[in-house]
């Protein structure tokens, strides 16, 4: 038995399986179950002792206000996280990269330190710097050029202006790792030889760097589409979930909200299913614009 056992661990075709079960069990528990379990859930009404098939009434009754305000102040946010964690951040590591910048390690440690922080933490923070009191520090700012004191977190405008800025603060510094890293692996041959044909700065910028990019810049645009409509912390640290207006209600905010303040875990699962639906649709998008799916010839 002993001499059995042995040869079938050892052996070539049981051993990779032995390896990788912990993982495939692993991905069927947490993963593949919870989210086949979701889908069924989508169709049910789901409430403490009483759980029954209700076909597509939870996707029926979804497209109602709130919802469509939670699409809204959850698109507008990515929209603009995007516009300023994919070009601010590319930027700034051509900088780092460069050797001309002095204690460019020191800047790459100190742009890197805002993602080492809680979100709670630098939200809390930045509640208290954008509070509605003529005394918080935003407030004091603006009020040696003469402009009056602000409720920051109670409009709709300036509540999204502190969401972007946490967002890019925290943001920063990991997209500025991505670009850097790539860069990092770009070869100076390429640079060196548009400088003999005579290419300026900007033209090896556009011509050489941007280029050899996509790959990363197309990764950091996948992951960043989906923490901005997955966001939801940032929002709930502001407002608790109970924004005025819902003007920070995201679409996790709404799925939180009905699925565990209001108990309708089915209704819930609907909301999760479309905002999974919603990503991967937007996701396949830009890929395809991008030209991902294309055939190399």
């Amino acid at each position: 038995m002993t001499h059995t056992l042995r040869s079938l661990l050892y052996s070539q075709r049981f051993a990779p399986f032995l390896f990788v079960w912990p993982f495939i069990v692993t991905f069927l528990l947490f993963f593949a179950y919870p989210a086949v379990n979701t889908v069924v859930m989508s169709f049910q009404l789901v409430l403490p002792g009483d759980v029954r098939f209700i076909g597509f009434e939870n996707y029926h009754k979804l497209w109602n206000a709130q919802f469509r305000q939670a699409l809204i102040v959850s698109t507008k946010y990515t929209f603009w996280t995007l516009l300023v964690l994919i070009p601010v951040p590319l930027v700034l590591a051509v900088f780092l990269n460069s050797k001309l910048v002095l204690a460019r390690n020191f800047f790459r440690s100190v742009l890197f330190v805002p993602a080492l922080t809680s979100v709670v933490v630098a939200g809390v923070i930045f509640r208290l710097i954008f509070g509605e009191v003529e005394g918080s520090v935003m407030n004091t700012i603006v009020g040696w050029f003469g402009i009056p004191a602000q409720k920051w977190l109670f409009h709709s405008e300036t509540g999204m202006l502190v969401l972007v800025l946490l967002a890019s603060w925290r943001w920063m510094g990991i997209n500025i790792v991505y670009f850097l890293s790539a860069l990092q692996n770009i070869p100076k041959e390429l640079y060196e030889s548009a400088e003999i044909d005579g290419a300026g700065v900007f033209d090896k910028f556009w011509k050489i760097t941007l280029p050899l990019l996509k790959p990363i810049t197309i990764y950091v645009l996948t992951i960043s589409i989906y923490g901005g409509f997955a966001m939801f912390t940032e929002s709930y640290v502001f407002w608790t979930n109970n924004s005025p207006g819902d003007i920070g209600l995201t679409i996790v905010g709404y799925l939180y909200k009905q699925g565990f303040e209001f108990f309708e875990l089915g209704y819930g699962s609907a909301i999760g299913i479309t905002l999974l639906a919603l990503i991967l649709a937007i996701n396949i998008v830009q890929l395809k614009f991008f030209g991902l799916f294309r055939k190399e010839s």
